[in-house]
């Protein structure tokens, strides 16, 4: 395990880039509870790399990397409790005490001191309610922060981190009554008083326009507890994150490591991003259609001669394929590089990589998923998992869509470790 005094359970775990932020803090996991088996394997060789750093033996992680052991292999090199810490479940009153079990068996009697992790947010969020026939309205993910405080009744925490989108403040039920204040009377009956703040990641150092909700519970009834983070405004634009990386044109590049090019500033290692001059992984774009890359170029043009980000309705006659042309006009938009944010990366890039298009005009493509990594402050040597046992790219894709900015959860950890 990593060393640090106090304990840690991530619920909702996805990837772990909440999770990682927390470890750089030095807050020590116990365990790891996610429904999606990739991101869970992406969790379990996360936790052997910090397993294997801190023995070192990160040599071994590299040849794993490299491709030459396998995951199995990696794994037999950590003790059986670390990779028994990452449980693969959905969290739900039907696996709820299994799980009690075996995170009862993790902690042997210790105290847990935080919990962090949220829900899914797609019940919550503005976009997914507007695109559900039913608005959300019933959907069970709205009241999974019931299981959360049954965590909270069950191990009675020093603190808890809720993370969740924006949107949260504005979900109501079916009595049109809101989620989150709902949400706060189940918390506060679990003995915990909340505090709340809209975070916003380009004011901490993470290139990208990203707001996401972060409620802090306290055991017991005092005020003035929440651990607002420090900012960092590095002065950087989106386009010198990327300008180490090798070009690659569509359905260029490759998952295995892929040496990187020199690199003269000091964001990538301020931000903890770049390992020095390591090779990095999953740097390998889509292939995309002949149609795909004429609009690239449109799109791309569009945005550097005028700035202006073009509507699906603009495009020729010919280059429309979609029936549905009244929502999601943005659908192709450029990572531009001479911004200190780019735009939100999200679940959905797995499935429509259009809407991250390379801002190099030399590079006519979508952004790989080191790309979409580097602007959700994930490390180099963060590797992402499939259940399948061989990596993936639309796998990574989603895992890195769905997580947490690494740099933004740092900060609030650090800031949290402070107030203890």
């Amino acid at each position: 395990m990593v060393s640090g005094y106090h304990r840690f359970l991530d619920l909702f775990a996805g990837a772990g880039g909440l999770s990682e932020g927390f470890i750089r803090a030095g807050f020590q996991p116990v365990a790891h509870v996610e429904a999606d088996p990739s991101a869970c394997f992406t969790l379990k060789t996360r936790m052997v790399y910090h397993y294997l750093k801190q023995n070192n033996l990160f040599e071994k992680y590299s040849d794993y990397t490299n491709g030459n052991i396998s995951r199995n292999e990696l794994y037999n090199m950590a003790p059986d409790s670390l990779i028994n810490s990452v449980i693969n479940a959905e969290i739900g009153a039907k696996e709820l005490n299994t799980i009690f079990f075996q995170i009862d068996t993790l902690l042997s009697g210790k105290h847990l001191d935080l919990i962090i992790g949220g829900p899914p947010c797609q019940a919550y969020s503005v976009v997914g309610r507007s695109r559900d026939k039913n608005h959300m309205i019933g959907d069970k993910r709205n009241f999974l922060y019931r299981y959360y405080a049954a965590f909270l009744h069950r191990y009675k925490p020093d603190y808890f981190v809720f993370e969740n989108v924006a949107g949260l403040l504005s979900a109501k039920d079916q009595d049109g009554k809101h989620h989150f204040e709902k949400m706060r009377t189940c918390f506060r009956d679990a003995g915990y008083q909340t505090e709340y703040n809209i975070l916003y990641a380009e004011d901490y150092g993470v290139l990208q326009n990203r707001k996401r909700i972060f409620l802090v519970g306290k055991k017991g009834t005092s005020n003035g507890f929440y651990p607002e983070p420090e900012k960092w405004n590095p002065g950087v634009t989106v386009g010198e994150i990327f300008s180490d990386l090798p070009s690659l044109q569509a359905n260029e590049g490759k998952i295995s490591r892929t040496p990187i090019k020199s690199y003269k500033g000091t964001y990538l290692h301020d931000a903890l991003i770049r390992n020095g001059n390591s090779p990095v992984t999953f740097h390998q774009s889509r292939p995309h259609t002949i149609q795909d890359l004429e609009i690239y170029s449109i799109v791309k043009e569009l945005w550097f001669s005028k700035k202006i980000r073009l509507r699906y309705t603009d495009l020729p006659d010919r280059l429309k394929t979609h029936k549905h042309r009244n929502s999601f006009l943005d659908r192709f938009k450029v990572v531009a590089d001479d911004l200190k944010a780019s735009q939100t990366v999200v679940a959905h890039i797995a499935r429509d990589g259009h809407y991250y298009i390379h801002p190099d005009k030399n590079q006519n493509r979508s952004i790989t998923p080191r790309e979409a990594a580097r602007l959700q402050t994930f490390p180099d040597d963060y590797f992402f998992e499939s259940a399948t046992g061989g990596p993936c790219r639309t796998h990574a894709y989603r895992q890195i869509g769905n997580a947490v900015p690494v740099l933004l959860a740092q900060k609030i950890a650090e800031r949290l470790k402070e107030t203890w």
